[in-house]
């Protein structure tokens, strides 16, 4: 199971969950890293009704997450990205609402609600040709297609290729909280091809950025990843906070249940 990322321009924060003083984005991350998108969401919407198309972009996404997270509120992510998708107005923009409109599908289907596969490969497809080759949208699209290729196309080399762009494009940028999903993903391929220290590595640098960015979250899913290459007793540590972490957000993310719900 994977989780998600949001866009650079969508994000309320940059590396290290600096937010460059901007009270909103300070109220969107602190909301969002705790598992209140839809309250995130809020704070948005009257930017978007004087026709802010970034606040609308950044409110589809945070919904999309908490589809992600969730396996719920689809309705209402469909609904926020159909809004954003009419706001569009350039090739920038246009290329970010696909980026999410392709997310979502890929959640649906992942999730098991509904089979979106093809839907998510055709929007990222539309994205990437959208998209300038310079956009800061290349990173989060290159780390997305990755799983699509990884999960719908049992590509494991393909998916590392486009993982390993994705994440020079997040470092590049300074995209730190891209950069752990690019590192978890990136352990999650050399666990498959038994790379034990590889997979060691990248886990727990993916659990070090979340806990520097305070993407709580996050953090339940990095430590659940990382006690799977640890030996005892550090493993059962790290899932025994795990587990905390995921009943202190409700159950949250949903997709840890069997592993940590007990």
């Amino acid at each position: 199971m994977t989780e998600t990322a949001i866009s650079r321009s969508a994000r309320t924060t940059g590396a290290g969950g600096d937010t460059g003083g901007d009270p909103l984005d300070h109220a969107v991350w602190r909301l969002r890293s705790r598992g209140c998108w839809e309250d995130a969401a809020a704070l948005l919407e009257p930017h978007i009704a004087r026709g802010d198309v970034p606040a609308a972009l950044r409110r589809a996404a945070l919904l999309v997450e908490h589809c992600m997270f969730t396996a719920g509120g689809w309705a209402e992510a469909e609904d926020a990205l159909r809004a954003a998708e009419a706001m569009a107005g350039t090739d920038e923009e246009r290329g970010a609402a696909a980026c999410e409109r392709g997310h979502l599908a890929y959640a649906a289907t992942v999730l098991g609600v509904r089979d979106r596969a093809d839907e998510a490969r055709a929007a990222l497809g539309r994205a990437a040709a959208l998209l300038p080759p310079a956009s800061p949208q290349r990173a989060l699209l290159d780390f997305r297609r990755g799983l699509t290729t990884e999960h719908f196309g049992d590509s494991p080399q393909s998916a590392r290729a486009a993982y390993r762009r994705a994440h020079a494009g997040a470092t590049a940028q300074g995209d730190a909280l891209l950069c752990s999903f690019t590192w978890r993903h990136l352990a999650g391929l050399a666990l498959r091809a038994g790379e034990h220290a590889e997979a060691r590595h990248g886990f727990a640098e993916s659990l070090r950025i979340r806990e520097e960015l305070g993407y709580l979250v996050g953090m339940a899913p990095a430590l659940a990843a990382l006690a799977e290459v640890q030996p005892e007793p550090d493993a059962d540590r790290l899932r025994a906070e795990a587990r905390r972490l995921f009943r202190l957000l409700g159950g949250v993310p949903t997709w840890l249940t069997d592993q940590l719900g007990g």
